[in-house]
């Protein structure tokens, strides 16, 4: 099945096409690691609970619909991350469940958790349970606050970890403006990133296992990537010993680096460079801005960054948002307009680079979703099949993967150990 129309149907091996992968996880770190794996060719089977599954799945409205308009079980958040997977419901609670999860592991080349710490090994799911079976196992596991530390045994979730992590210190107005004080950022930053982090760190443990034939237990916690992603404002305090505070649209280290009032909104100006700055006060008809002492070098105009920023307010109202871009980029001054999320999806460069896709669904027919941009040109990024509807392919999985005859699957379902 190929999303783009046009696009060949058939499709080559993925790169990570022999991968299987054993998706215990739910809510957006997890999957967003085993979407991306799936994405590259992985074969990813999702274990949800029965009557239930992830629980993204009612995080709704907006819903999917069926050709009739009702809803279909799966809400727009969980399509988000869960495209090239196969769902099968277990209830590993009970002792025939484990060994249906454990047999399914045993076959496995990674398994992807995000339960407590030490929460799966009240039903010898754990990695070290696993590993026993399979020492080739890379087992990864995504909590809040990791398996070690005073907060192991804490519940985490991205907007908590947002405030903890330092994040909502750097981002919104600042304080006594209106508007002032702490905001997080408009999706689950610290979930996506852990996500990502996560299918990196998955990756490096299979290069690991060529050279070692062992797998490995990969602890992630949220607090820890969302101290990582402090990048330059962690940083910023580690050298410079000051305490970065919420600056709005501003840069802490670049001038002028946000957004600016038009004549008609708000546009985005981009400085990166002294010579950018030159270019755009040649542009913007004041070229003896860039030479004046106070604006001439980024560390003059962060000194007098009040002053300069004033200075620009004036001027850029007296152009509308349009003009200014057109302008600007005849003069390769980084720069653009502040998009809704219709806007995004109506751009020509996001719809020449295909981001938004569409796929099957079996009750919905066409669905749309969010292409992957990672862009590989011999091994390309694969979609398969859309987000699966909950336990979709218990008969396939139990049958091609462990064998199992129609018999035992049906008794595993009359028994409640199946949804």
């Amino acid at each position: 099945m190929s999303p783009l129309a046009g696009a060949p149907t058939a499709m080559p091996p993925g790169a990570l096409s022999r991968v299987k992968v054993l998706d215990l996880s739910r809510v957006l770190a997890g999957p967003w690691a085993g979407q991306t794996l799936g994405d590259l060719g992985a074969e990813v089977i999702k274990v949800e609970r029965p009557g239930h599954g992830d629980d993204t799945r009612a995080w709704g409205p907006p819903f999917v619909t069926d050709v009739q308009g009702q809803p279909t079980g799966e809400s727009a958040y969980y399509m988000c991350a869960n495209r090239n997977k196969q769902s099968v419901t277990i209830d590993f609670t009970r002792p025939a469940g484990q060994a249906v999860v454990r047999a399914l592991a045993a076959g496995s080349d990674v398994v992807i958790e995000n339960f407590k710490s030490g929460g799966l090994a009240a039903y010898g799911l754990d990695y070290e349970s696993l590993s026993a079976l399979n020492p080739r196992l890379v087992y990864c596991s995504i909590t809040g606050f990791g398996q070690t530390g005073p907060y192991a045994h804490r519940a985490g979730y991205d907007f908590l970890i947002q405030g903890m992590g330092g994040l909502m210190s750097i981002t919104g107005q600042p304080d006594g403006t209106p508007g002032g004080g702490p905001a997080k950022v408009g999706v689950a930053l610290a979930d996506i990133l852990t996500g990502l982090y996560a299918s990196t760190a998955i990756l490096a443990a299979l290069q690991a296992r060529e050279d070692t034939g062992r797998g490995q237990h990969i602890d992630l916690a949220l607090l820890d990537v969302q101290v990582a992603c402090l990048a330059n404002q962690g940083m910023n305090y580690l050298y410079g010993g000051n305490v970065p505070q919420r600056m709005g649209n501003a840069h802490p280290n670049t001038v002028p680096y946000q957004d600016f009032p038009t004549s008609d909104g708000h546009m985005i100006l981009a400085v990166g460079n002294d010579g950018q700055f030159a270019r755009f006060c040649q542009a913007a008809g004041r070229p003896e801005w860039a030479t004046d002492e106070r604006f001439a070098t980024n560390a003059a105009r962060l000194a007098h960054r009040e002053v300069l920023v004033g200075l620009l307010r004036e001027l850029t109202v007296q152009r509308s948002t349009r003009e200014w871009i057109a302008l600007l980029e005849q003069h390769a001054v980084p720069c653009g307009p502040i998009n809704t999320v219709a806007d995004v999806f109506a751009d020509e460069q996001v719809r020449a680079r295909g981001m938004q896709i569409s796929m099957d669904h079996p009750q919905a027919g066409r669905v749309p979703l969010v292409a992957n941009p990672i862009r590989l040109s011999d091994t390309p990024v694969q979609y398969r099949a859309g987000p699966p509807q909950l336990g979709q392919h218990n008969t396939d999985v139990l049958r091609d993967r462990l064998g199992m005859s129609a018999d035992a699957i049906e008794e595993l379902t009359r028994q409640g150990v199946l949804g």
